[in-house]
This record gives structure tokens, sequence and C-alpha cells, in this order.
């Protein structure tokens, strides 16, 4: 019978997948844990969007072993049925074959399922990642002589993308990242960012929460009280008026601007200046 032909290719195919993929998540792991401290580590630090490039090779890598998963099935289902494998079910019960084929045709949706999610991911992973490496080489470009940027800084109420850590003023960036369509523009209204296609965001709270911490976080090291001027950057849609004080909103081309949104108390002594960079370059280390 043909379906006994086609279950039997099927099946061998399948297990052998199985195999295959309990063999390459298998390796995908322990080679991530093999490579996860570069060497320098202590010297090397936090690139722009690098949490988002280490996520961004791991759906890759998840992506290729799910094609790698197709092509063996389909490379061994062609040999298994050409080989007759159709002997492994010879005297079966029809009921039986069917139920078989029925469990096959589910691990194919789900395999489906997990590629095309994975081709989704990436698709997002990858704008994610831009943006924030758009507004990382933008302000790596301001740095000037005192100035310091760090990147993915972290602190106990989340990440930070970019801080700016200077004598003249303490900055926190973080980005958010949407896609934005022709002639798009964004506005900061209190502690929402309402956009050109009538959506809002309420992210903000989130950012203020990380900003408040690192300000914090800031002071305990110090001893006395800074100030961490937030700022918010959306790649790819035009800025329009704000009426906060609290946070600045700019895009990838405007974000100059946070140099000039500062006041004489923002100023701090050379010492604290050191002492923040140098807590900032341990904590944003590789190692």
């Amino acid at each position: 019978m043909e379906l006994e032909a086609f279950s039997g290719a099927a099946t061998v195919a399948l297990a052998s997948t199985i195999i295959f993929m309990l063999i390459a998540k298998t390796w995908n792991v322990v080679s991530r844990t093999i490579s996860s401290s570069p060497s320098f580590s202590d010297r090397i630090m936090h690139e722009a969007a690098q949490r988002f490039r280490e996520e961004l090779d791991r759906i890759s890598s998840s992506q290729s072993t799910y094609l790698s998963g197709v092509l063996v099935f389909l490379t061994l289902f062609a040999a298994a049925y050409v080989l007759q494998a159709k002997h492994l079910f010879n005297g079966y019960p029809l009921w039986q074959l069917y139920l078989q084929l029925g469990f096959l045709i589910l691990v194919a949706i789900y395999a489906a399922y997990c590629l095309v999610k994975t081709f989704v991911a990436k698709y997002q992973m990858k704008f994610l990642r831009d943006a924030n490496v758009a507004i990382g080489h933008q302000l790596q470009q301001m740095s000037v002589a005192g100035t310091r940027v760090f990147h993915d800084v972290a602190t106990s109420a989340g990440i930070i993308d970019h801080v700016i850590i200077s004598q003249k003023g303490l900055y926190a960036i973080n980005v958010i990242a949407r896609r934005s369509h022709k002639r798009a523009h964004a506005r900061l209204n209190d502690n929402r960012i309402e956009y050109s296609n009538k959506k809002t965001d309420g992210s903000i709270v989130s950012i203020a929460a990380k900003t408040i911490r690192l300000q914090k976080e800031f002071r305990d090291l110090l001893g006395h009280n800074v100030r961490v001027r937030s700022v918010i950057a959306v790649p790819g849609w035009d800025v329009g008026e704000q009426s906060s004080d609290n946070h600045l909103l700019v895009n990838e081309r405007t974000i100059a601007m946070l140099l000039g949104w500062k006041d004489s108390s923002d100023h701090l002594m050379n010492e604290d200046v050191a002492a923040l960079q140098t807590e900032l370059t341990s904590r944003c280390a590789r190692g």
C-alpha cells in the first residue's frame, strides 16, 4: 500500500531527524557555554546593542538548526521511500497507519511553526539591533575628552541602552524601536509617547524606573545626590513638541541636542566623573 510506504519512510526520516536535532541543539548549548567569555574579557566592553547582537546570534543558530532539520528529513524520507521502508508497517491495521500519519502531520505543523517563529523573531531582533546601533554610533561621535559612553548598562530595575558620563552631566538614553511610515512623527505627552499612526507607548514608566534606579546607585557610590537626565530615542520618527521636562525625546538625527539639555547643577567634579566611569567600566566589561 502507498500509505505503508509513506508511513515507513516518514517514520525513519522523523526518528533520524529527531536524533539529529537533539545532537545539534546540545552542541549549540555547549558551544555557547564554551565561548561565552571572550579572551581579554576584563578589557572588552559592551558594544552598542550588545544584548541584541547576542540574541540575534542565538536566533540565527536556532534557525539554521531548524532548516538543517528540514533538509535532513526530506533527504532521509526520499531515501527511505526509494529503499522500500514500507516493510516496517506490513500487516499493521489501517487505523494505526492513519494514526501514525496524523502524528507525523502534527509534528510537521509544529516544526513549521517553530521555523516561522524564528524568521519573525529574527526580523524583529534585527530591527532592534539596528535601531540601537544607530543611536550608539551617534553617541560615540559626540564623545570628547572627559566624556565616555557606555552601552547596555545593567541596573537592578533593568538594562539602560546607553549612558553618558561627563563633567557636564549624566544622561541615560533608552531606545524605543518602532517601525515608522513615511512622514511619521512622535511627540511626548506627559508619560506617554504619541505616534502619528494613532498608537501610544507607555513604556516611559519602566524607563523612568531604570533612570531613577541608576541615579540612586550613583548617589550611593558618590555619597551625594546627582541628577541623571532621561533621554528617549525613537529612531526613524520625526520628533514633535513635548510637554515634559522629565524626559527629552530625540531621534538618530537630533540626538546631539541632549548636550544642550543641562544646567549648572548638573556639573560634576573630576573625581566624581572618574569614580562613575570606573564603576561602569567594571559593570559593562564582557567578563
